[in-house]
């Protein structure tokens, strides 16, 4: 059985999706993936996206780790209802509805969001079948949507190849977890780069 692991509602089992349709993020690779996003410095006050979102369990972690704001995306009848269950479960122990579940299509979400919704932290877990054009599209439209020093989280197999990045979008680091493996991107800006002066500045979060 999932949880959460840390923060507010640490330790409280969460409500998991029926069947085989998702895919869970293992208690193993979540308590990996926070301990670095934890070393970012980057979930504390941040509006968080849960594309793809299953069960809700990035999310509702990142609720009770002190994410101000948390949307969970997903189309299934099912586990759009248990996301709800648990986004009900966390905004009852903070007081406050920190969590909203947005029952709808990625595709379809990120279209009619206003232009001016942005983003500090956004996951994508989507379904294997998922092609990786699909993917690109999907986050070509993200990155509209993201505050500049934003961190993407791609999950995927381990044996599926990188996803391709659309403009807008730099891979910055990725780990693989057995079966698992997270791609980490965040916005890229090349009118920052003078023509004048070129250089390899790393990215604060590989420090």
């Amino acid at each position: 059985m999932s949880r959460i692991i840390a923060g507010a509602a640490g330790g409280t089992p969460l409500v998991s999706v029926p069947g085989s349709l998702t895919r869970p993020t293992t208690d193993r690779v979540k308590e990996a993936l926070f301990s670095r996003l934890d070393a970012f410095g980057i979930i504390a006050g941040a509006r968080v996206l849960d594309l793809y979102a299953g069960s809700g369990s990035l999310g509702v972690e990142s609720g009770s780790r002190g994410a101000e704001a948390v949307d969970l995306v997903e189309f299934d009848a099912k586990a759009s209802s248990v996301c709800q269950r648990n986004a009900d479960l966390i905004n009852g122990v903070l007081g406050r509805k920190a969590v909203t579940v947005h029952r709808s299509k990625v595709e379809s979400f990120l279209e009619r969001t206003a232009e001016t919704a942005s983003w500090d932290l956004v996951f994508l877990d989507p379904p294997y079948p998922l092609d990786d054009p699909a993917l690109s599209a999907v986050l070509g439209k993200l990155a509209d949507h993201l505050v500049p020093a934003a961190v993407v989280v791609v999950e995927r197999s381990s044996r599926s190849p990188e996803p391709f990045w659309p403009a807008g979008l730099e891979r910055f680091a990725e780990k693989k977890y057995g079966e698992t493996r997270l791609w980490f991107a965040e916005p890229f800006v090349p009118d920052a780069i003078t023509p004048d002066v070129v250089f390899e500045e790393q990215s604060p979060k590989q420090v």
